[in-house]
């Protein structure tokens, strides 16, 4: 085929959309395609690269790191596509769809009280919230951007960084009323102690005793999988929790909430990053868009 025969542009979109779709079925039915005439482009391409994107099997779909690689530059490539028509045209104003994943924390006490004034200055772009702690494949989840809590590991990833926060081991004067306050790290053997339903970087409560950091594993009666709701549950008074200092500072200044073990706090501060598949090249205005402005006003301290 003749080098200016190739619709490469066109393949890009129906590959992204195979990708973003999780299949060729799925992806055919986005592009008004049949099944076989997707599934055979897709096999062009690939002759075309001389490598492999997609294992097939009847099961599952899995991209292979080349396809992972196509995908992020073919991403970035219609990005710059849909821009600059865009610019040619009538306005600027980022349009479009972005698929948001975060913690129930950062929507509950950071994200919803902005949202507002980010829907305002941004009238084309609509949100898709994914709620969830755990850590998720950006590609697999057809996640735009996720902010998360926590160190990152090396990866494909970009991420940018919105601030960072306390920690802190806090409980209801209820529970406090009932148990008493701890005041060390043995006294902990006789509490509630609220934790993660999941394993994290740090699996356990960091606590400055005697010169060192022991790290007191989570033993009580609950566990769950966000920390919105280990905050319910302690504002209940079902047990002590350690919670980020943005999600709780409310509910100490209002009383609802007091801290405890103060004194053993080894300080550790929990970091937040908005992250999104690529190597900094460009990206689709509206995503651009929605970082730029958490940078701005989506913090955390």
């Amino acid at each position: 085929m003749a080098r200016a025969e190739i619709n490469r542009s066109g393949e890009m979109e129906v590959f992204v959309r195979v990708v973003e779709q999780g299949g060729f079925s799925a992806a055919a039915r986005a592009c008004r395609m049949t099944p076989s005439a997707v599934s055979k482009l897709v096999a062009r391409l690939e002759a075309r690269l001389r490598a492999r994107l997609v294992n097939r099997s009847t099961r599952a779909f899995q991209l292979t790191p080349e396809g992972c690689a196509f995908y992020e530059r073919a991403t970035r490539i219609l990005a710059d596509i849909e821009d600059a028509e865009r610019g040619a045209g009538a306005g600027e104003q980022p349009v479009g769809r972005i698929r948001l994943n975060t913690s129930a924390s950062y929507i509950t006490h950071v994200l919803a009280g902005i949202l507002p004034e980010f829907l305002d200055r941004y009238p084309g772009i609509s949100l898709d919230l994914v709620q969830t702690d755990l850590v998720v494949d950006l590609l697999a989840e057809r996640t735009d951007v996720a902010v998360r809590a926590g160190p990152l590991k090396s990866s494909s990833l970009v991420a940018r960084k919105l601030g960072d926060t306390a920690m802190m081991v806090v409980g209801a004067p209820s529970y406090l009323a009932r148990f008493g306050a701890p005041r060390t790290v043995e006294d902990l053997d006789s509490h509630r102690r609220l934790g993660f339903g999941y394993v994290r970087t740090v699996d356990g409560w960091p606590l400055a005793t005697s010169g060192r950091t022991v790290v007191v594993p989570t033993a009580g009666p609950v566990q769950a999988s966000d920390g919105e709701a280990l905050r319910r549950l302690a504002l209940d008074g079902v047990g002590l929790a350690r919670l980020a200092g943005f999600a709780v500072r409310a509910d100490i200044a209002a009383g609802r909430l007091v801290p405890v073990l103060e004194h053993l706090n080894p300080g550790d501060r929990e970091a937040f990053h908005a992250i999104h598949v690529g190597q900094g090249g460009p990206l689709p205005s509206r995503v651009r868009a929605l970082l730029d402005f958490l940078a701005e006003r989506g913090t955390v301290d």
